[in-house]
């Protein structure tokens, strides 16, 4: 019997690897993008989520580093995150594209793919002094002139430069010939359509919507398949452009993640997307649940690459 409590006692210290702990060291979260927009959004929330759900107690260290579509972000994260069990990147569809098109020499083979968790669609906004006011004034712009309709988005070659050089070629309108203002995050976007700096913007609805219900800017269309809960305008489908296009967000772990920390990690997300808090925080944010991991989002990672390399191509923001 002195036995038997004696293993019962020992075995209360051993962590099994099937075992989760709430405790944990800080999480080094990369956002590789500015402040206010999109990623670092998901970033933020995503980590709030696991500890509202207990599923991750320990601390938060965040670090934001825009620029060139997440790719200089990325290059730091691989730089400095090499086997660290607790460092995180949240990315998604744009560093895909930005890969691409920028030749980047560093990519996300470099990382441990964990989960996709969101996908977004994109809201195209004018100033609401803009004389443009339907999907059809937008398309009527490019086609008259170009050079002089400066459109602001995220970084080159992004979702939302495609969705633009996609909205343009229903225009007959050629990439090359289109005046697109790259910013190095959402939040940067939606300040400039808003100040006027810009004649028109594609960013995240999430993003713009704020500003549209503040009477900020006016959003002329969404670029999903139907309509979005909260945003009176219409798809550039249901306006007669043919362009369905979304944003994913994902998040990866460090260069050479243990396999015991890739697991532990794997069944915090598996546990928050099904769990009430995530719900709600895809409801609060106006996210669609786009729940992928382990091998599935590894396999899904794959196909991107190929799918966006013959998009970019298609639209001749790639070669």
């Amino acid at each position: 019997m002195k036995r038997f409590v004696a293993v019962l006692c020992a075995m209360a210290f051993v962590t099994f690897p099937w075992s989760l702990p709430a405790k944990a060291d800080t999480a080094r979260i990369m956002v590789p993008a500015s402040a206010g927009g999109g990623w670092d959004g998901t970033a933020r929330q995503t980590i709030l989520a696991l500890q509202q759900s207990g599923l991750f107690m320990g601390g938060t260290q965040f670090t934001n580093k825009g620029g060139a579509g997440g790719t200089i972000g990325l290059a730091e994260f691989i730089r400095t995150g090499k086997r660290d069990d607790n460092a995180l990147m949240f990315m998604g569809a744009i560093m895909v594209s930005s890969i691409i098109t920028s030749k980047s020499p560093v990519s996300l083979d470099g990382t441990t793919p964990l989960a996709r968790l969101t996908n977004e669609y994109d809201a195209v906004a004018v100033p609401t002094s803009s004389e443009i006011r339907t999907p059809a004034d937008l398309v009527e712009a490019l086609r008259k002139s170009p050079g002089a309709l400066a459109v602001g988005g995220g970084s080159l070659g992004g979702v939302d430069h495609v969705a633009l050089a996609l909205i343009a070629r229903e225009a007959g309108v050629a990439a090359g010939k289109l005046n697109y203002i790259p910013f190095p995050g959402g939040g940067d976007v939606v300040t400039a359509v808003a100040g006027g700096k810009v004649k028109a913007a594609i960013s995240g609805a999430s993003e713009l919507k704020p500003l549209a219900d503040a009477g900020r800017v006016r959003i002329i269309a969404v670029t999903g398949p139907e309509r979005l809960k909260g945003i009176d305008a219409p798809t550039l489908k249901e306006a007669g452009i043919d362009v369905v296009i979304g944003n994913w967000r994902g998040v990866v772990g460090s260069p050479g993640m243990s396999e015991a920390a890739h697991a532990a990690w794997l069944e915090r997300f598996d546990k928050l997307a099904a769990g009430e808090v995530w719900k709600q925080t895809l409801e609060r944010q106006g996210w669609e649940d786009a729940y992928l991991s382990g091998d599935a989002f590894v396999a899904f990672l794959t196909a991107e690459k190929s799918r966006w390399k013959a998009i970019l191509k298609d639209v001749g923001l790639a070669y």
